[in-house]
């Protein structure tokens, strides 16, 4: 829920940057590095071994560095700002337990009820009442939807790479190589489109440093450890119906702040949401004699 919470926050954040022309070229990568650099100096601190054990181990972190964070924020920050709302983007990125489940259970053989499925659609139809009567969206809108789909696809692939890894390496240093190779991927980006419009009275600014310096320090370093942690515990299916929560949160969240505006039918929603993810939590029941 730690990371529910701060994912929530980040659709906020990422949409503030985007609204002042900051361009995703620029936010992303540096929300990349930042992260990375705190993780590798927080496992130093604490002496984390940090040594990759295999070759095999070392590629299973390039990939998951190219689908989370470079395809995933990329396809997302782009899918927000062509769709031009922070609550519908949630939406979409929150299908991501239906493909997590499938995988969870054929890849990782995890056990999931008749009771835990029902509880994924109960969610997911929680979160459409709470995002259905959103009248605005962008000229670009079901492009910006087509390419959140692909952010899902990254989300899924990167939950079973974490899941691999967790067994051999601390939550820590599996996110702290995934941001700082993450970032490898984001260099020419960032000094060809990032760069290519600095003016530091804007980009230095507090009103661009607050938010991205949030991105970076909880919803990156803070938010994807809690979550890997989540992931060796909870397994693959079980933890990414959490997802389903963040559009709940994110619209919560922007009604607060005065983003976004909510009403009776998505609190009611929002309700149904929750009692979607504890249907999904419940344990499943041995029938056998």
């Amino acid at each position: 829920m730690l990371t529910v919470c701060l994912w929530a926050m980040s659709y906020i954040w990422a949409d503030r940057l985007l609204d002042l022309g900051i361009p995703v070229e620029f936010f992303v990568p540096v929300r990349t590095l930042l992260a990375g650099g705190l993780l590798w100096t927080l496992n130093k601190l604490t002496r984390q071994s940090m040594r990759i054990r295999s070759r095999k181990d070392l590629l299973k972190f390039v990939l998951l560095a190219l689908c989370m964070p470079f395809v995933y924020f990329v396809a997302e920050t782009y899918g927000l700002q062509f769709t031009e709302s922070p609550t519908i983007t949630s939406l979409v990125i929150a299908t991501n337990p239906i493909f997590a489940m499938m995988a969870g259970m054929f890849i990782f053989k995890e056990k999931f009820g008749p009771l835990n499925i029902v509880g994924v659609f109960i969610t997911l139809a929680g979160l459409w009442l709470v995002t259905y009567s959103r009248s605005h969206t962008g000229d670009m809108f079901w492009l910006g939807v087509g390419i959140l789909f692909i952010a899902v696809i990254s989300e899924v692939s990167q939950i079973a790479f974490t899941k691999s890894l967790s067994d051999t390496y601390a939550p820590s240093v599996i996110v702290m190589y995934q941001f700082l190779i993450g970032f490898v991927y984001f260099v020419p980006l960032l000094f060809t489109k990032g760069l290519r419009n600095f003016d530091a009275s804007v980009y230095l600014s507090w009103d661009v440093i607050y938010p991205t310096l949030s991105l970076a320090l909880l919803c990156s370093a803070t938010a994807f450890t809690s979550w890997a942690y989540a992931i060796k515990v909870l397994g693959v299916a079980k933890t990414s119906v959490f997802l389903a929560v963040v559009p709940l949160v994110t619209a919560v969240l922007a009604f607060l702040v005065g983003d976004e505006t909510a009403s009776t039918l998505q609190w009611l929603g929002l309700a149904i949401g929750m009692v979607g993810i504890y249907l999904t939590q419940r344990e499943p029941v041995n029938r056998d004699l």
